[in-house]
């Protein structure tokens, strides 16, 4: 066991399936002799050698095409798109190509690829580098979904990516990748604590996608959360010192129905928080889930705490960023409801 910030559980996690499996390669722009833009992939190359670790064109429609092509092939391609704003012209490849092949073939093909790629703000990256898009992707059948939060996580949650049998959006809080956060602003947290890092193993382990976790137990009212915005509730959970239950989702698709039901019915107040803008946002979806499966428990109207629908600003990055003073607002108010 070992203390890793997410860059090294990441790469941990895409070394280990190397390692187990020649069919997995690992390619994207800047991947091989650089290392990637934020070092993720840094040593593979060299380890690995070019033929399994190597550099793309900059052609994301290029990156995604090959990557269908290979794993429909049977290899286990994992390619990284530099940032998650860059991946809208590789768009297409993934809802009309990778998604549906299994189900064009009735089943007798597969495509066990994963993209990879950094999401959200947090670095000043402004508006086309901080751009949250999961929604795009859990709107499509056929792919799975997932945002980590922490590096334990983001490594046996790689790792059961790279393992499935098809295709995987894998995206990376850049706000998280070199450490903890505490929740406001830019301050970082020092030292980092076993509950924010965790104890991260070398050897090879899954997370089951699909399967959200209780990060903490309440009474009074449920949040959800995934990726930056966990820590973000904990910061007004402490601040407002309301009983709120956390549930970071770590998957967005498959969604876990089961433990997101059982903590509204328990709690009967529900507040939901994202970075990415408030209008389709996932959000949206979450809130439909809680009216319908919980809405004879609900003792107050659900509310959700987002980005604005407004290109993500570079000056202003913090009064755009969903911060705690935001979400305790969320907190006091559905508490004040009968």
């Amino acid at each position: 066991m070992a203390r890793m910030t997410m860059i090294q559980a990441i790469r941990s996690a895409m070394e280990n399936t190397m390692e187990r499996d020649d069919n997995v390669v690992v390619f994207g722009e800047d991947v091989g002799f650089f290392g990637g833009v934020f070092r993720c992939t840094q040593g593979l190359q060299e380890k690995f050698g070019p033929q399994r670790c190597f550099d793309s064109p900059i052609n994301e429609s290029g990156i995604i095409g090959a990557a269908v092509g290979m794993a429909t092939y049977g290899m286990r391609p994992c390619v990284e798109i530099q940032f998650a704003d860059y991946v809208y012209p590789g768009y297409d490849q993934i809802a009309s190509e990778a998604s549906r092949i299994r189900y064009r073939s009735n089943n007798d093909f597969t495509v066990p690829m994963v993209v990879r790629m950094p999401t959200g703000g947090g670095i000043f990256g402004g508006q086309t580098h901080s751009q949250s898009p999961e929604a795009l992707f859990a709107h499509i059948s056929g792919i799975k979904t997932v945002i980590p939060s922490n590096p334990y996580d983001a490594k046996g949650l790689l790792i059961a990516a790279i393992e499935d049998d098809d295709p995987v959006m894998f995206l990376e809080p850049k706000r998280l990748y070199n450490g903890p956060f505490d929740g406001h602003h830019e301050r970082p947290v020092t030292p980092w604590s076993k509950h924010e890092l965790g104890e991260v193993s070398d050897e090879h382990y899954t997370v089951p996608l699909g399967k959200a976790a209780i990060r903490r137990e309440g009474a009074e009212v449920t949040i959800l959360a995934y990726g930056t915005m966990v820590y973000v509730a904990e910061a007004a959970t402490q601040e407002t010192g309301i009983d709120a239950e956390i549930i970071d989702l770590r998957t967005i698709l498959p969604l876990d129905l089961e433990t997101i039901e059982a903590s509204v019915a328990k709690t009967g107040r529900c507040v939901i928080v994202h970075e990415a803008t408030k209008t389709c946002g996932f959000g949206a979806e979450l809130m439909a889930v809680v009216m319908e499966a919980c809405f004879y428990h609900l003792q107050a109207p659900v509310i959700r705490v987002t980005g604005y629908d407004t290109p993500y600003p570079h000056a202003h990055e913090w009064e755009y960023f969903p911060g705690p003073k935001r979400v305790g607002d969320a907190l006091k108010k559905v508490m004040e409801a009968a």
